[in-house]
């Protein structure tokens, strides 16, 4: 859903922002016709990686109808309103919406009217519902999990490479070098990672990369204190005595000989880490410091809707609340199973 969601989403605009003020803040399942309208300027031909990646900008623009009519040689529509307003029409030019190699002078009113229907008329079904905006919303989640999933991965690759590099650096020589990482260590562990976060992100600015570095930067230290727990063990096992009575380099014994020893709890941990950077990342959107609109992010949209609440749409942040809820229970499952497949004494 993340990597191809683009491509099958109802909304597939760059940062799904295709906006509908009239249609703000409707219930699930609501559905509605609209006029396309060719823009004077259509969107440029690009590729489907291209639209993969960023989504494709609207040729049309859009304009919700409740009904149409032939009125000459324009299309007469009545725009789209709520029972108790007034309704209000507008009228458009045959030659705006037909071809214009087509001969309309030789169509009559019901073919006019079956052109019409066919080539600029569409419905627009909101399966959950549209934003205070009017955006979709079911769309707007599901581009969300691109932000929460590559959050997670950028940061604990980031996180892993620290705390690898000081962990494997602290247990194998130990001595000075042991208790000046530790120091930073406790210090680091001392302070929220919320906290830190926000601290990070206030220096190095607002938006998307900033988020991956602020998190990433303050996840290391469960790593290190892991890999350095472990490279203590370790390096006094034979294989590693006769490595330093071959004469192999500090480097060679510490990644091609320690580290592969210790990479499965490194990746339990990292499972758990991810989960972890989920709900920072939701939580710095919460709070506004975080990506920044129009890029949908579920924090962001529980930012935005969290005081419909009290006005009977309490659906509006549920739904970004389930899906954070959903994914970060689904990597807590997967590294309590990797905690149970790597697991060698149970295994044995």
């Amino acid at each position: 859903m993340a990597i191809f969601g683009y491509w099958f989403v109802p909304d597939n605009t760059p940062n799904v922002n295709r906006q509908f003020v009239q249609l703000a803040l409707k219930k699930p399942g609501f559905s509605v016709e609209s006029l396309k309208i060719p823009k004077d300027q259509p969107a440029q031909n690009q590729s489907i990686f291209t639209t993969l990646l960023y989504g494709k900008p609207d040729a049309y623009q859009y304009i919700p109808i409740l009904n149409y009519s032939i009125s000459g040689d324009s299309v007469k529509v009545e725009l789209y309103h709520e029972k108790n307003e007034l309704p209000s029409y507008e009228q458009y030019a045959l030659s705006q919406l037909i071809d214009s190699t087509r001969n309309i002078s030789k169509l009559n009113g019901n073919q006019l009217l079956q052109e019409i229907e066919k080539n600029n008329i569409t419905s627009f079904h909101f399966w959950l519902g549209t934003d205070r905006f009017g955006r979709d919303m079911l769309s707007r989640v599901i581009i969300g999990t691109r932000i929460s999933l590559s959050i997670g991965f950028i940061s604990i690759l980031i996180s892993v490479i620290i705390g690898i590099f000081l962990g494997a650096l602290a247990g194998y020589f130990g001595g000075k070098i042991d208790d000046l990482i530790m120091w930073f260590i406790n210090v680091m562990w001392s302070v929220p990672t919320l906290l830190m976060v926000i601290a990070l992100t206030m220096v190095i600015g607002k938006g998307f990369w900033q988020i991956f570095i602020a998190v990433g930067l303050t996840m290391w230290v469960e790593v290190a204190r892991i890999v350095r727990g472990q490279i203590l063990s370790i390096k006094e096992k034979e294989f590693v005595e006769a490595g330093k009575v071959l004469g192999f380099s500090h480097f060679r014994i510490i990644f091609k000989h320690i580290l592969p020893n210790v990479f499965s709890p490194v990746i339990v941990v990292s499972a758990a880490n991810f989960a972890s950077a989920i709900l920072i990342e939701a939580g710095l959107s919460f709070l506004g410091i975080g990506v920044q609109p129009p890029v949908p992010s579920w924090g962001t949209m529980i930012k935005n809707h969290y005081g419909y609440m009290l006005v009977g749409l309490p659906y509006l942040p549920f739904i970004p609340g389930i899906a954070i809820m959903l994914t970060v229970l689904a990597f807590i499952i997967i590294g309590n199973s990797l905690r149970d497949a790597l697991d060698t004494r149970e295994n044995q």
